[in-house]
């Protein structure tokens, strides 16, 4: 933003126009004041330190304010400072309580989230202990199938072993028989007499 100022006017009023729009940002100088106010550079010497001079008286009778009208402001401050630490101290109260509740219901939140992680944990746990028993079961119950069936391939390998040596000696015993048979019936023969045609023996 420009800080030269309205060309109307009398050069002390431009000097003390520009000095006080400079004063609000910086301290104004003898030069930055001639460049605002467009005067030459004693104008803006002589005039700044009429301003400076002016504005000195006028700082002197604020200094001098009567002591009941500091009294009053001092008051007002007061007043407005207490509202304000009471306003503060409420904001702050109310705050609290809210984070205070805020890390309540976190607090229950968690204490069921944890409790719904134990149930579902003992819950896993107690299926998993099911599930083993059960498969145990089933192993053992596969084992003694397998055992089975061994034996009773052994037995039917015993029966069949079994029925050959039966067979063999069935053979064996029909050979006997036949064998004494014809023996028997050699002997028969011997010792029975013989006859002739008309019935004599020979």
């Amino acid at each position: 933003m420009s800080e030269h100022v309205s060309p109307t006017g009398s050069a002390r009023d431009r000097v003390f126009a520009a000095a006080e729009k400079i004063s609000a940002e910086r301290n104004p100088t003898v030069s930055s004041v001639r460049e605002a106010a467009g005067v030459s550079n004693a104008d803006a010497t002589r005039y700044l330190k009429a301003w400076r001079e002016e504005s000195a008286v006028a700082g002197s009778r604020i200094v001098a304010t009567p002591q009941p009208l500091l009294e009053q402001a001092a008051r007002l401050a007061g007043s407005v400072w207490a509202d304000a630490v009471a306003l503060a101290a409420e904001q702050h109260a109310a705050l609290e309580a809210r984070w205070v509740k805020e890390g309540q219901d976190k607090d229950t939140e968690l204490a069921e989230l944890v409790a719904d992680l134990d149930r579902i944990t003992n819950e896993k746990n107690t299926e998993a202990a099911a599930l083993n028993t059960e498969l145990a079961a089933a192993v053992t119950r596969a084992e003694d199938a397998e055992g089975r069936v061994h034996q009773a391939e052994a037995a039917a390998e015993r029966s069949r072993s079994d029925a050959g040596t039966l067979a063999n000696d069935l053979a064996a015993a029909r050979a006997r028989a036949d064998t004494l048979q014809q023996s028997h019936d050699a002997l028969i023969q011997r010792i029975t007499p013989q006859t002739d045609e008309t019935g004599n023996k020979k």
